[in-house]
């Protein structure tokens, strides 16, 4: 790999915006450079980032030009994605929604909505996210971005007397449709779509699956109906789970959790703290009863499978894991039902995104008068955010791969004049150790007998710092 010089677009960024059409050479040309720019300094304002007025300048028109949208900077994105998803025979497609919080103190984002009842504005993103079975994060396949409208002065009719289209909930099933369009783009992949309680919506189970099935595993939030015998009251999923034998008991750990509210007082919504908890994991096939709808709509029964993971005996003062996953993975063996548990652990890396992607690219804190500038920055820089968290990932699961397949030999050489005092090497070192070398530039101790590898703050507080040094 030959060198990179000052201000020469990294080799990433071209690949990823290889597909790039933005109507005009010069702003696909402008769009790549920037991911390289704003992917080396991830924390650094614009002007920082882009290192002098006219790149400045240049950065900021193209956010303003009316030609460039979010939805078409993500378009390359979304098929190098694709493209790193052939070469998988397993891929979990996460599926979730985050606020970001536009709130100022004086003058307001103008096109920004209410988040909440409150007076915090801000937009909602709703990306696909795709990661291999052992999280490594692969890309984007879609991204959906909206800003509540203002509260109407005539109350609008309740939510339950609409249809599914003109709900915010809708999203979950245009997720599951991206999911298995993927499904049937790659029929040597298995595909498996997954979602929190958010997504516990009876027309997400009910949704075609495709002729090359998707699958999906979803945490379940409702005590559903499920069919059984004629003439007879209809039984409850969890009853119907719970008198299932418990198949084995496992240990998982449990993340630390800030509350939603200080006054919360809900299960899934109170604080804990990080934890190993010992579950106890049972397993049942059962035919969900499908719910009324209004304007004579008739969804069909659903068989699926269900998954309980729950902890009998939690510590005193926080609240037990209880995990009741609606899937339609199969479940014959015990290798099935702990490979439902693990798939469904992925899908906090969804959430490690989001953090990578606000506190790491600082994209809350990102200064424009207007949305509609603002969303193609925030585009850029999630595609920013999955490169760091690729770079973690991969020092974890491909640490004995020669670390030039991403970084460049002036960026990891002159990590190793900084961190190291031995000489630096002829050959390349090992990805896994120069990812902790990187890391310790963003603060990560880097102990011999250390066994938890760095997390991506330090990691993208540490590719800055290389950036800098290179």
């Amino acid at each position: 790999m030959s060198q990179r010089k000052t201000g020469e677009v990294a080799a990433w960024a071209r690949e990823e915006m290889a597909t790039a059409q933005l109507h005009d050479e010069r702003l696909n040309e402008r769009l790549t450079r920037l991911l390289s720019d704003l992917g080396d300094r991830p924390t650094a304002s614009i002007p920082a980032a882009c290192g002098g007025y006219a790149e400045m300048m240049a950065a900021y028109r193209f956010f303003d030009n009316p030609k460039v949208t979010a939805a078409q900077i993500l378009e390359p994105h979304y098929a190098a994605t694709r493209q790193r998803l052939a070469a998988q025979s397993v891929v979990l497609l996460v599926q979730d929604t985050t606020e970001g919080d536009l709130t100022r103190p004086h003058q307001q984002v103008a096109g920004a909505g209410p988040l909440d009842g409150g007076t915090r504005r801000g937009v909602f993103v709703h990306p696909v996210a795709a990661f291999t079975p052992d999280g490594t994060p692969l890309g984007t396949v879609a991204m959906q971005f909206w800003a509540r409208e203002e509260s109407a002065p005539d109350p609008a009719p309740p939510s339950r007397n609409r249809p599914i289209e003109e709900k915010e909930s809708f999203r979950w099933i245009q997720g599951l449709r991206t999911a298995r369009d993927v499904a049937q783009e790659l029929p040597q992949t298995q595909v498996v779509c997954i979602a929190d309680s958010d997504a516990d919506v009876y027309e997400v189970f009910a949704e075609p699956r495709g002729e090359r099935p998707v699958d999906w595993l979803i945490r379940a939030c409702r005590d559903r109906c499920v069919e059984g015998e004629a003439d007879a009251p209809h039984p409850k999923l969890y009853e119907s789970v719970m008198a299932q034998p418990v198949l084995f008991t496992q240990q998982i750990t449990v993340r630390m959790r800030d509350p939603k509210l200080p006054c919360e007082k809900r299960p899934r919504r109170v604080g804990r703290v990080t934890r190993t908890a010992t579950v106890h994991v049972r397993a049942a096939s059962v035919t969900l009863h499908p719910p009324r709808r209004p304007g004579g709509v008739i969804l069909p029964p659903v068989v699926v499978n269900v998954v309980l993971v729950s902890e009998p005996h939690p510590p005193a003062g926080q609240p037990a894991v209880e995990w009741l996953l609606v899937t339609t993975l199969p479940i014959s063996t015990l290798d099935q039902v702990r490979q439902i548990v693990q798939y469904y652990s992925v899908r906090w890396m969804i959430e490690i995104l989001f953090r990578t992607w606000k506190s790491g690219c600082r994209v809350e804190e990102r200064r424009f008068e207007c949305l509609d500038r603002l969303l193609p920055c925030l585009a850029v820089y999630w595609i920013v955010a999955w490169r760091v968290l690729l770079v973690c990932r991969l020092g974890r699961s491909c640490p004995d791969v020669d670390c030039e397949v991403l970084f460049d030999p002036a960026e990891w050489q002159s990590v190793w004049r900084v961190t190291q005092t031995a000489p630096v090497p002829r050959q390349p070192p090992r990805l896994g150790v120069m990812v902790r070398l990187i890391a310790q530039l963003g603060g990560y101790v880097n102990r011999s007998n250390r066994a938890d590898p760095p997390g991506p703050q330090t990691v993208w507080l540490g590719l800055q710092r290389m950036k800098d040094l290179a």
